[in-house]
């Protein structure tokens, strides 16, 4: 099948969108596995995003000092739910947000409809541009590691545009609740440490999980990195309906129609899985579009059960992690950021 493609670009986009990328951090989800520790502390009931599950910061508050090191503060987009803005908690969590970056969504969805909201303003306003898209509601230990491999993988797609990659962690052990990433058994031969994507499994059983650890599957963090385009080529080659109403949306941002639009859009458009509808479909029509990052000697925890949140503190006092990091800075974007992380040319990963 022919690899899809869109370019459409505005008029106020670069023609050179290496240096200029953005961040897409998905906030809106229900956050329903935190139950039990949200109820606690607070009589009214907080989407686990916005809770502070450990320390003094909220997983939404520590992505975005994740994501900042990397991506300036105005080019990185949140989409939430319009009903988590009635909380005095949310509204001062997003009080900083740069104008326009924040985006609400008339009900809980998809993440491929929250991601695609977004993407859709993304694209609006800086044409192809490398997106690195952050889910707000994991329990992550090692930041500045992480974000090294973000940085990586924006190397990546910068060189190889027509490429999504997503990072995986290592499995700590057969966990029903996740998804897995299944790669091909060689390596790609690129010297950037990736592999290309064979299957993606949402929820084994245990003993499936085992037997995918087992082939070498990672846990999926749904971290991804990608150009704009290529991705909205992908929806619109597999979901072409779903494309229309998206494009007609983007036709309205900025305009007084553009809250009715989305509205109507949310309405209109079928149930779709971002894994299932998307990336799967990608990796089996156009092998070598899709493929993975092992990430490696990062503490990662995407369920919101009790007693997983519990185990993962355990395991962090275990291993000599900071329950509350210190709060410190790193800010690589600009013109030494190639520099600092030495990124710029294909490299045999090793980051030690």
């Amino acid at each position: 099948m022919t690899r899809p493609t869109y370019t459409v670009k505005d008029r106020n986009s670069s023609d050179r969108q290496d240096s200029v990328w953005c961040g897409v951090v998905l906030a809106g989800g229900a956050g329903q596995y935190l139950e039990p520790l949200r109820r606690r502390p607070r009589t009214d009931v907080l989407p686990k995003q916005y809770v502070c599950c450990t320390g003094t910061r909220s997983l939404l508050e520590r992505t975005y000092d994740r994501a900042e090191r990397l991506i300036p503060r105005e080019r990185l987009f949140t989409v939430v739910q319009e009903s988590h803005l009635r909380f005095s908690r949310v509204a001062d969590q997003l009080s900083e947000r740069s104008e326009g970056t924040v985006i609400a969504q008339p009900r809980n969805e998809t993440t491929m409809l929250a991601l695609l909201l977004a993407l859709t303003h993304v694209h609006k306003r800086f044409g192809d541009t490398i997106v690195a898209s952050f889910p707000s509601d994991q329990l992550i230990w090692g930041d500045d590691r992480l974000m090294r491999y973000v940085r990586l993988a924006q190397t990546i797609v910068s060189h190889q545009p027509s490429k999504l990659v997503l990072l995986g962690v290592e499995p700590a052990y057969e966990e029903s609740e996740y998804s897995y990433i299944l790669p091909v058994d060689q390596w790609n031969n690129d010297g950037w440490g990736t592999r290309d994507v064979k299957h993606l499994v949402e929820k084994p059983n245990s003993a499936h999980a085992h037997e995918l650890i087992v082939r070498g599957a990672l846990w999926n963090t749904m971290l991804m990195v990608f150009n704009a385009a290529t991705l909205l080529g992908f929806v619109k080659c597999l979901k072409p309906n779903l494309f229309r109403h998206f494009e007609r949306l983007r036709e309205t941002i900025g305009t007084p129609h553009e809250a009715t639009v989305v509205r109507e859009t949310f309405e209109r458009v079928e149930a779709v899985d971002i894994s299932r509808d998307l990336l799967q479909p990608v990796a089996r029509l156009f092998p070598g579009s899709l493929c993975v990052l092992p990430v490696n000697d990062v503490l990662w925890s995407d369920r919101g059960a009790e007693t997983r949140n519990i185990d993962t503190v355990k395991i962090l006092r275990r291993t000599g992690y900071s329950v509350e990091p210190q709060q410190r800075r790193h800010t690589i974007f600009g013109s030494d950021r190639d520099e600092s992380f030495g990124l710029d040319q294909p490299i045999n990963i090793s980051l030690q």
